[in-house]
């Protein structure tokens, strides 16, 4: 029992000496889980899928939170859930994940939408 106690003990302050057989056992178990872990183990570290245009959004700072000024024809405009979402899906991959307080939909002249003025904090 004392000399696996010694083994452990070995692998755990890494006492071993370079090109032995302990070592290369430490090293080649390291490089299984670099390489190999991702195939198992979900790290949750996708990119987020990015919108078919690029929006253009204006970012202030307010307060404790945010003020977004988007661009209308990069949201689909819909219920208020639908438009949130839309929101969400051009504000987050500049922003990060973030939750939307409020929203105002600025009109031109002619009743058409031209920009949402999103008040959002994370």
């Amino acid at each position: 029992m004392s000399s696996f106690g010694q083994t452990v003990k070995g692998y755990i302050w890494w006492t071993y000496p370079r090109g032995s057989v302990p070592y290369d056992i430490m090293v080649t178990l390291i490089l299984a889980f670099i390489f190999l872990g991702p195939i198992w183990i979900n790290f949750r570290d996708k990119p987020t899928p990015r919108p078919p245009r690029q929006a253009e959004v204006v970012v202030q700072q307010v307060g404790d939170g945010f003020l977004y000024t988007v661009d209308a024809s990069t949201v689909n405009d819909g219920s208020d859930k639908q438009t949130r979402e839309s929101l969400l899906r051009v504000i987050e991959p500049i922003a990060g994940e973030l939750t939307i307080d409020h929203y105002v939909v600025v009109r031109d002249s002619n009743q058409r939408i031209t920009v949402y003025k999103v008040w959002a904090h994370r």
